[in-house]
């Protein structure tokens, strides 16, 4: 039996109309009537960890069919755990480097890394060459350095940490060299090992830090170069040991993961940053590059 061409026509027709009819701008995470939906997953820094949780909250309360998953773990671990797909997003408190060039950074703040001590230690400042001589051990006492008498505590960053890369490649440390008496994971877990132990010093998130300041833990921020270390200076450019706060993704994001990392970047979400001690970027969101 020979087929009639107009059926054959009709047929093409109706195929033509129903490609048309599913346009993929329309389906930012898959739905054709355009909400938001979905689940994505960040792991990485413990010190973009908090932040990211508070704007989460506000993402999904304006899409609630969106599930947002954050986990920790250190800045190696979300930019190892995007690259395997573990992760649609890793959190990184550093800049990527040259081998990490396969991965793509969307800046959503900054932060500075300050040295702290107990809050009763009389020490104000420390020179650079004094940091370096106590990490590496060269200075084991307070007093050599204007202190009280007592052994210092070195309280030092784990590998895959992004503080411990901002730390040594500030003052070109080699990490080999460094002679800790506590190694800590987590911002807090060096807070408070070194709000617990008069003669520990240590280095965190000075956003974290000023938090904890705030909330009565005894601990004391020192002035690096001269400069106090403070989110105000961290804004302004004139605190020397500072970093991007990065959200991490492969060259091609989900649509979601795409629309979220625009809000991370939004002022819509500037009152969170900075209610988290950190400096909002005022670029403009960019996901592409």
């Amino acid at each position: 039996m020979k087929k009639s061409p107009h059926l054959f026509f009709a047929f093409i027709l109706i195929l033509a109309i129903s490609g048309c009819s599913r346009d993929p701008s329309n389906e930012v995470s898959g739905n054709v009537d355009g909400k938001l939906s979905g689940k994505i997953t960040l792991t990485g820094s413990s010190t973009i960890a908090p932040l990211i949780t508070e704007i989460s909250r506000r993402f999904e309360e304006q899409h609630p069919a969106v599930r947002i998953d954050v986990q920790t773990g250190g800045s190696g671990k979300g930019i190892a755990d995007t690259r395997m797909g573990i992760a649609e997003i890793g959190m990184a408190s550093r800049s990527l480097k040259a081998d990490e060039a396969d991965l793509i950074t969307h800046q959503i703040a900054a932060d500075g890394v300050g040295l702290i001590v107990h809050s009763s230690n009389p020490i104000k400042e420390l020179t650079a060459d004094q940091i370096i001589s106590i990490y590496t051990n060269q200075i084991q006492n307070w007093k050599e350095v204007g202190g009280k008498e007592g052994d210092i505590t070195i309280v030092h960053k784990a590998e895959g940490r992004a503080t411990l890369e901002v730390f040594l490649n500030h003052f070109a440390i080699d990490n080999t060299t460094v002679k800790p008496d506590v190694i800590v994971g987590e911002n807090e877990h060096a807070i408070k090992t070194v709000a617990g132990t008069e003669n520990a010093i240590g280095y965190v998130s000075i956003g974290t830090a000023e938090a904890d300041i705030a909330a009565g833990v005894p601990i004391r921020l020192l002035p690096l170069g001269g400069v106090e270390a403070s989110t105000a200076t961290v804004s302004s450019g004139a605190f020397p040991m500072s970093r991007p706060l990065n959200l991490i993704t492969t060259d091609s994001p989900s649509p979601l993961a795409s629309e979220f990392i625009r809000f991370c970047q939004s002022p819509e979400v500037h009152d969170l940053i900075r209610s988290q001690y950190f400096v909002p970027v005022s670029s403009e969101p960019n996901v592409a590059q």
